[in-house]
C-alpha cells in the first residue's frame, strides 16, 4: 500500500487535490458535492478523483447511495495513515 500511496498522491498528476479530497474526508465524511464547495473544486474533478481513490481503497462510500453517498476513508487506508501524512507535509496541506 505504500508504494500505491505514494504513487496517489506524489507520482501522479492530480496528487494535490487527491490529497486535498483525503484530508477533508478524513476531517469529517463527505459528498461530492461538500468537497466540490468546500475545497473549490470542480464537481466532475472532485468525481474523477474520487472515483480513483475509491478504485484504489483509499476510501469507501456508503453502499446502496448513489446521489449524496458520503465518503470515508478505507480500514486500510486508516492502517497507513501516517504515510499519508508524511505526504501532507511534503505538499504542505492540512495547515
Amino acid at each position: 500500500m505504500k508504494k500505491l500511496i505514494w504513487w496517489l498522491f506524489m507520482g501522479s498528476k492530480g496528487g494535490i487535490n487527491r490529497a486535498k479530497i483525503t484530508n477533508l474526508i478524513d476531517e469529517k465524511p463527505c459528498n461530492a458535492h461538500q468537497i466540490s464547495e468546500e475545497l473549490n473544486l470542480n464537481y466532475k474533478t472532485v468525481k474523477h478523483h474520487l472515483r480513483l481513490l475509491e478504485e484504489n481503497n483509499v476510501i469507501i462510500c456508503t453502499k446502496g447511495v448513489s446521489y449524496g453517498a458520503l465518503f470515508f476513508i478505507s480500514d486500510e487506508m486508516e492502517a497507513n495513515y501516517k504515510i499519508f501524512e508524511k505526504i501532507k507535509d511534503n505538499l504542505k496541506i492540512g495547515e
